[in-house]
């Protein structure tokens, strides 16, 4: 796509992290390490913070970051979030992908399987796919078990480009 495009999501971000913060922002649903839940909460308000200044000099910003709330106690991170962005264009996009696509690609990836995988990770990804769509509503979904990269972009570039533009941000902001 035309323009100045930076990935600021969280394989990115997680690299930039001391290992006993890790997995910081990629914490996973279930509230298991509560020990590191309030620096979460920081870490995702300085991610945004940094969207938000490369927005505002006219950097295109892609974020791939799986938003929940299932932590230990409830810490409204994903409203932050959005409140963070007021006043800038933005397109919540929903990644979708079949559970069966997930495992496939984590074989490939790991050597991962359901019928290897002990009880902890079956369930980690199970409860992932239910809390990362949990919240109401994206601007856009799309589902990366039936549609290519190339074609994942070109969806996004269409909508980017004929419109309408995203609210599901302004939404969640003002939710609560």
């Amino acid at each position: 796509m035309a323009g100045t495009w930076v990935n600021l999501g969280v394989d990115v971000y997680v690299n930039s992290l001391p290992e006993r913060l890790r997995p910081g922002i990629g914490l996973r649903p279930g509230g298991e390490r509560p020990d590191l839940e309030q620096v979460v909460v920081v870490l995702y308000a300085a991610l945004y913070e940094s969207i938000a200044a490369h927005a505002r000099l006219g950097v295109n910003v892609v974020v791939d970051v799986g938003h929940h709330e299932w932590y230990s106690q409830p810490r409204r991170i994903l409203r932050d979030c959005a409140r963070r962005l007021t006043g800038l264009p933005v397109l919540f996009v929903g990644v979708q992908c079949r559970i069966d696509v997930i495992w496939q690609r984590r074989e490939q990836s790991w050597g991962q399987t359901p019928g290897t995988a002990d009880d902890e990770l079956l369930g980690a990804v199970e409860r992932w796919q239910q809390a990362v769509h949990a919240h109401d509503g994206y601007d856009l979904e799309i589902d990366t078990s039936v549609l290519t990269p190339p074609q994942c972009v070109e969806v996004l570039a269409s909508r980017l480009s004929e419109g309408p533009p995203g609210t599901a941000f302004e939404r969640l902001a003002h939710d609560g």
